[in-house]
C-alpha cells in the first residue's frame, strides 16, 4: 500500500492499537488507511444507533448509520485487512433523540451532532478502546489536535470549507489526549485523491448534510410523529403583545425564520423570540435579530483553563457551522457561564445552538447558547 504524504502531529509516532470510527464514508476510511500504513494496529468500529428506517434513499450517498453505510465500512476494512466490529448504541442514541425533541419543547434549537461526538463518537468509542486495549481513537473529521502547554485543543482544519472544530468544542482534555484526527491538514479534494490512491470504493462517496435520524430533513414532521401531543396551536404576537396570527406549535419554529408565519404583513417579518412555557411565538423585524453578545451556559474549557474574576479573554466566536469567525472578548459571568462581547452585532443569536470561541485556530472553550445581549438603543445594526 502507498505511504502516507503528510502526517499530522497528533498522530502518535510509535505503534499503536487505534480504534477508528468508520461511518461508511471516505473520510473515515482514509483516515483508517493511512493509520495502517503507518504501522498501528487498526480496529475499525461502525457505531450502530438505530435511527435509520432502513438501507440509504441513494446509493453512494454519505450518512452515518443506515444499512448501506454498515455494509460500505465492513467492505473497506476487510478490502484494508483489519478488524471491523458494528457496536449497537441505539439506547445510548435514544438519549440524544430525546434530548433533540426536548430542546424544542423548551423552545431552543439543539445541535444534536455535537451532542453525539460528546457522548458517543468520543464517550462510548473511548469506553470501547478501553476494553480492547486501544490507547487512541481516531476520526475522519477535519480538525487537528494541538497542545499548548499542558492543555489540549482543537484547532481549524486546513481545509477552511470543511472545518469541523466548532463541533468537537465538548471534548475534555482526557479525550483530546487520545484521540488523532488524521485529515485536519488535508482538504476534502485531496482526501478523495487518497481514497482513490488507496483504491478505496467509497472516494466518490457524496455526503450528507441531514441530521441521521430525521433522514427526510423535516425535522417538524419527526416531532409531530414522535409525539403529537406535545405539538399544539398558539399565538404569534408583536413584540407589544399584539397577537398577529396562530401557530401550529412552537416547537416547529426557530430564531430568524420568516417562512410559516402566515400572510397579510406590510413587511417581512421574523421569529424573534419563542416562549415555550406560554406555547407563544414573537415576530418582529430584521434589526430586533440583532444582538451585540451572548452569555454561554455548560461552558467546556479547551486550550484555555478557564476565567477568573476581571479576567477578559480575547479572540473570535462563532454561533453556527461555517459562520465568519467575528471578533469577541469573553468575561466571567454568574454561574460559571461566559459572557461574550462581540465587536460587530449578529443576527439570530439563537439559544441551544454552540458558541466556539477562538484564539487563532485553536478552540479556546466551548458551550451552549443561554440568551443573546440585545442590541442597545443607538448601537449600529
Amino acid at each position: 500500500m502507498s505511504e502516507v504524504r503528510i502526517l499530522p502531529n497528533e498522530i502518535p509516532s510509535e505503534p499503536r492499537r487505534i480504534v477508528v470510527a468508520m461511518s461508511g464514508g471516505g473520510d473515515s476510511c482514509v483516515a483508517a488507511a493511512w493509520l495502517l500504513v503507518l504501522g498501528h494496529d487498526v480496529v475499525g468500529l461502525f457505531l450502530r444507533i438505530g435511527a435509520a428506517p432502513g438501507p440509504a434513499a441513494a446509493r453512494h450517498k454519505q450518512g452515518c448509520c443506515s444499512l448501506d453505510d454498515s455494509m460500505d465500512a465492513r467492505h473497506v476494512a476487510g478490502r484494508l485487512g483489519v478488524p471491523f466490529f458494528a457496536v449497537n448504541f441505539k439506547r445510548e442514541f435514544g438519549r440524544i433523540i430525546n434530548y433533540f425533541a426536548d430542546e424544542y419543547d423548551r423552545g431552543r434549537t439543539p445541535n444534536p451532532c455535537i451532542v453525539c461526538n460528546r457522548d458517543l463518537k468520543f464517550g462510548r468509542l473511548l469506553d470501547y478502546a478501553d476494553e480492547i486495549g486501544a490507547s487512541h481513537v481516531a476520526t475522519g473529521h477535519y480538525a487537528r489536535i494541538e497542545r499548548r502547554g499542558d492543555r489540549y485543543g482543537v484547532a481549524r482544519a486546513a481545509d477552511g470549507d470543511k472545518d469541523q472544530s466548532y463541533v468537537l468544542f465538548p471534548l475534555e482534555q482526557d479525550q483530546l489526549a487520545r484521540t488523532v484526527l488524521p485529515l485536519g491538514a488535508l482538504t476534502k479534494a485531496e482526501v478523495r485523491a487518497e481514497a482513490n490512491r488507496f483504491g478505496l470504493p467509497v472516494a466518490e462517496k457524496a455526503e450528507s448534510q441531514e441530521i441521521c435520524f430525521v433522514p427526510d430533513n423535516d425535522y417538524g414532521g419527526f416531532l409531530k410523529r414522535r409525539d403529537p401531543d406535545s405539538i399544539r396551536p398558539g399565538p404569534i404576537v408583536d413584540r407589544a403583545g399584539v397577537v398577529q396570527g396562530e401557530h401550529e406549535g412552537h416547537q416547529l419554529y426557530t430564531i430568524g425564520q420568516r417562512k410559516g408565519l402566515g400572510g397579510g404583513f406590510t413587511r417581512p417579518v421574523y421569529v424573534i423570540e419563542i416562549r415555550a412555557e406560554e406555547n407563544t411565538v414573537v415576530i418582529g423585524e430584521r434589526e430586533d435579530l440583532v444582538a451585540a453578545g451572548l452569555i454561554v451556559d455548560a461552558v467546556t474549557w479547551q486550550a484555555h483553563a478557564g476565567l477568573g474574576d476581571g479576567d477578559e479573554l480575547i479572540g473570535t466566536v462563532r454561533t453556527r457551522y461555517q459562520q465568519r469567525p467575528v471578533a469577541a472578548r469573553a468575561r466571567r459571568d454568574e454561574g460559571g457561564r461566559v459572557r461574550v462581547e462581540l465587536d460587530e452585532p449578529l443576527r439570530a443569536v439563537t439559544p441551544g445552538q454552540a458558541a466556539v470561541f477562538h484564539d487563532g485556530d485553536i478552540v479556546q472553550f466551548g458551550g451552549w447558547i443561554a440568551e443573546p445581549i440585545p442590541l442597545r438603543t443607538g448601537d449600529a445594526g
